[in-house]
């Protein structure tokens, strides 16, 4: 399918209700609305055409942009490519998914999650926090680099609260993938989150929720066992 064949079909999938949710959860214009069910239709049908995801994830419009992080390798891609995403994300959404889920898959990612977390961008702090957590939920804990992995828990306890909004909802998403998936930091994460506490996030009015991350890693083990992911892609 060409570029301009894909973004005919998110259109066609587009409903001005879903738009209106989209927004509320921190989408931006242009979007067309398109359920992720449908663009994951796109996705089976499309199958692997790197060209193609980063055609649209360029097209600027909200709904490609996702598609896109579903698409696309993360590994094949370069690091500028990468630093291009996570600055032009106009939203939650891109930046605390699209832009991980690519990003995690890159031999750089560790190292560009790590830069990304000092950014005075909101957005891109949010990419560089939820990139550390998928890396640490998909790699044997044996390739993580434990010591850094530790000082991360601690920013977070003695930051978190300082931290910008959406800084502050991937920060305790961090904390919580650590608990669940590395089995030596399960104990300090779950300290970590009972010396954090409650984690305000202003979430636009919308019914959602942050986690409370103690119980979420109890539940999250109790589900998975702690098993590594084989991709954040959802």
């Amino acid at each position: 399918m060409t570029l301009e064949e894909v973004l005919d079909a998110i259109k066609g999938y587009g409903s001005a209700s879903t738009k209106n949710i989209l927004l509320k959860h921190g989408a931006s214009e242009p979007l067309y609305g398109t359920k992720v069910a449908d663009l994951k239709l796109l996705q089976k049908k499309i199958k692997k055409d790197q060209a193609l995801a980063l055609a649209l994830y360029d097209s600027g419009v909200f709904d490609a942009m996702y598609l896109a992080g579903l698409l696309a390798d993360g590994s094949l891609m370069t690091e500028q490519q990468l630093q291009q995403w996570a600055k032009k994300s106009r939203s939650q959404t891109i930046s605390e998914y699209s832009v991980p889920w690519v990003t995690a898959e890159n031999p750089q990612g560790w190292a560009l999650g790590l830069q990304w977390i000092d950014s005075p961008d909101e957005r891109i702090a949010s990419s560089g926090w939820s990139t550390l957590g998928g890396i640490v939920s998909m790699k044997a804990d044996e390739d993580l680099d434990i010591a850094t992995v530790k000082q991360l828990l601690k920013r977070v306890e003695t930051g978190i609260h300082k931290s910008p909004n959406r800084v502050r909802y991937t920060m305790n998403a961090f904390v919580i993938s650590v608990g669940t998936y590395v089995e030596s930091l399960q104990a300090q994460a779950v300290e970590v989150a009972r010396k954090v506490g409650e984690v305000t996030v202003d979430m636009n009015g919308t019914a959602c929720k942050v986690p409370a991350a103690e119980e979420y890693i109890k539940a999250a083990r109790t589900r998975t066992g702690g098993k590594k992911k084989k991709t954040i892609k959802c």
